[in-house]
């Protein structure tokens, strides 16, 4: 079956997670990319396991060309490799290309049907446009990390470049946009994206609860601040489980099936007011319920009444789950040295979207033969 985005050409200028991560979506949606690479390849490479890590989630089908943007014949390379492309996507440092003769300003007017992506650590029309901005830049200047960590501990990152991720996600929404419209006016555009605006859009929840509530939101730690029991963790006899049951139907369930509907008329647990006052009590009583019970049994007995639950899971765990192998969101990449891993794909479905598996990750300018050249 076609895929959706198929005979759409993306000439990526990306190294680490935005820009390819974007890239690797278009690619499993069917899009052909093409990554150009520098002599020394995506720095992502070059920084071990961490970096061989970025390489193989965010890498898989693309074609990879090395090209020396500082050489006369290798820029002219990179701009035929341009004029056959429907989209440019690229997060170098700000500036780069368009010293380059490759920016938007440079490329646009030659090809006006191009769609031409920028990603950023920050805005490009504020003083912070030209700074050095990586993942965790974005995650303590979007508020991100005011509001992640215990209450009275230290802000804590979030334990995945999240930031990265979200920007890679609203790329992908600006590319479509840009393509859709190309299909009714002709015009191509320009799409740009911050890593810092894409982490504050994400808390858009949090921006209307300061606003309803009239306070900042600060660190929680688990649980929510307004309700309870709600995302609360408790501990069982063999892992833990989050638990959410605060209106007053299924907290009525929950003490049901506690066997401790006493609770219901206890004045410290009348309301989500009381329950959030009194949440250490609250909490004892839950954890004393199910703490004797195993996390399979405690998820049994909860979904059965409806009540929201989950295990807190490893990344084993998550990839044995029936839920996991039944859903198709672990495909099968090949590494550049040949070696099959499980990652994750498409997180969500589309007739006609199955992208292949098997896709490997090339090495740096295994394609660059291929590539045609324009003569000096």
């Amino acid at each position: 079956m076609t895929t959706p985005l198929a005979g759409v050409r993306v000439v990526e200028f990306g190294h680490y997670i935005a820009a390819p991560a974007a890239t690797q979506l278009l690619a499993d949606l069917g899009a052909d990319v093409v990554k150009v690479e520098p002599p020394a390849g995506d720095q992502a490479r070059t920084i071990g396991a961490y970096g061989e890590g970025i390489v193989l989630a965010f890498n898989r089908g693309k074609r990879s060309v090395v090209l020396d943007l500082k050489r006369a014949d290798d820029k002219r390379a990179a701009r035929q490799l341009i004029a056959e492309a429907d989209v440019v996507v690229q997060n170098l440092r700000a500036g780069t290309l368009a010293r380059l003769g490759l920016g938007a300003e440079d490329l646009l007017p030659e090809h006006p049907r191009l769609v031409h992506v920028s990603v950023s650590g920050f805005s490009s029309k504020g003083p912070s446009a030209s700074r050095a901005g990586l993942d965790i830049a974005a995650q303590a200047e979007s508020g991100l990390m005011s509001i992640n960590g215990e209450q009275d501990g230290d802000p804590l990152r979030v334990g995945f470049p999240i930031a990265d991720v979200a920007a890679s996600y609203a790329v992908v929404q600006g590319v479509l946009a840009a393509l859709l419209r190309r299909e009714r006016t002709g015009r191509g555009g320009v799409v740009e994206v911050s890593l810092v605006d894409a982490m504050i859009h994400m808390q858009s929840a949090m921006w209307g609860e300061w606003h309803a509530s009239g306070h900042e939101p600060r660190r929680k730690g688990n649980g929510q601040a307004t309700v309870a029991p709600a995302a609360d963790l408790i501990h069982t006899a063999d892992g833990a489980i989050v638990l959410s049951a605060y209106t007053a139907e299924h907290f009525a369930r929950l003490c049901e099936l506690m066997g401790k509907t006493w609770m219901l008329e206890d004045p410290r647990f009348a309301d989500n007011p009381s329950r959030v006052a009194n949440r250490d009590v609250l909490l004892a009583e839950i954890s004393e319920a199910f703490g004797t019970l195993g996390t399979d049994e405690c998820l049994a007995a909860l979904g059965e009444r409806g009540l929201v639950a989950a295990a807190v899971r490893t990344y084993r765990e998550v990839a044995a789950a029936p839920d996991t192998r039944s859903s198709g969101i672990l495909t099968t990449g090949v590494s550049p040295d040949g070696e099959r891993y499980a990652i994750p794909s498409l997180p969500f479905t589309l007739d006609g979207v199955d992208p292949a598996p098997d896709r490997a990750v090339p090495k740096a300018g295994a394609d660059t033969g291929t590539l045609p050249r324009h003569q000096p």
